[in-house]
């Protein structure tokens, strides 16, 4: 099989998936979403994911031009045998596997959380990455809203990125609307925006927005498909699977300090003088705290 097939098929979906019926839009998303996944299950569990019924999937693949179900869903699996995932338990996590208790659900969250680091920098395209980078080292301002959750991702984005990029800002300041903050945003500018599912109100009103405005739009998500108001400029997709209730953001932050290391290789003396900089400025004011000797 030609191994192109699966993203030909990606990206057919994506074209298509804002002309489809919504239960096939949901199906045609969570393939988007997971496709190891969708490669790996029977179409009954599929379904089940996905929350629509399994005739949504055959309606599906017929409806983008396959034969049946299993031509759409045969890239996938040929894929899961060309690249392999996180090749076997370290023997740490399948001792505590083993056990009961707290040792089994921390052993659980590990594997999910190295899994999800490797398949989201995996799925990297590093033209795309390296696009992303001089769009933002060209940017007159740059700036980066997110909220509850995601907020963390943007706070450290924001904190160590600014270092190599001083035209960062982040958005809302002192409790405002992000819009109020887009006011002055115009097509020399760039808003990220990180939102993860359930997508969040404010974060895509901020983003229709800023294009209203002309800003360039980039999405740090886990999906290509948010919201189809949005054309952004790049989405930079990350893995947040977990085994809790809650998205585990280890994906998504190993992706930002991939991005953070370009920019700050792209502003090479600049950025490196900026850096020298702040350490020199949080050393004459103690930032850090060092242990007194003893008299």
């Amino acid at each position: 099989m030609d191994p192109s097939q699966k993203t030909r098929t990606l990206a057919l979906l994506k074209e298509a998936v804002q002309t489809l019926s919504p239960q096939m839009r949901v199906a045609g998303k969570y393939i988007v979403d997971h496709p190891a996944e969708f490669g790996l299950d029977p179409i009954r569990d599929s379904a089940r994911k996905a929350n629509v019924s399994t005739y949504t999937f055959v309606k599906l693949a017929k409806n983008l031009g396959f034969v049946s179900f299993e031509e759409m869903r045969e890239p996938f699996r040929y894929a899961l045998t060309v690249n392999s995932g996180l090749s076997g338990a370290a023997s740490w996590i399948d001792d505590l596997r083993s056990g009961t208790g707290s040792g089994k659900t921390f052993a659980e969250a590990a594997r999910n959380s190295m899994a999800i680091v490797k398949n989201s920098l995996e799925r990297q395209n590093l033209e795309e990455l390296s696009s992303v980078a001089d769009i933002l080292l060209s940017a007159r301002t740059v700036y980066l809203t997110a909220v509850r959750s995601s907020h963390a991702m943007a706070y450290y984005l924001h904190y160590v990125g600014r270092m190599a990029l001083p035209t960062m800002e982040l958005v809302p300041r002192h409790i405002n609307s992000a819009i109020d903050d887009l006011n002055d945003a115009g097509p020399e500018d760039v808003l990220i925006a990180i939102t993860i599912t359930p997508y969040s109100r404010e974060t895509v009103m901020a983003c229709e927005f800023a294009q209203k405005r002309g800003a360039k739009l980039i999405l740090i998500t886990d999906s290509e498909v948010v919201a189809p108001t949005l054309r952004p400029c790049a989405v930079l997709v990350a893995s947040v699977i977990s085994t809790h209730h809650f998205g585990c953001f280890s994906g998504m932050l190993a992706l930002i300090e991939s991005l953070v290391a370009i920019l700050v290789h792209r502003g090479e003396t600049d950025a490196h003088a900026r850096i020298r900089s702040y350490e020199k400025l949080r050393n004459e004011n103690n930032a850090y705290w060092i242990a007194q000797k003893k008299h």
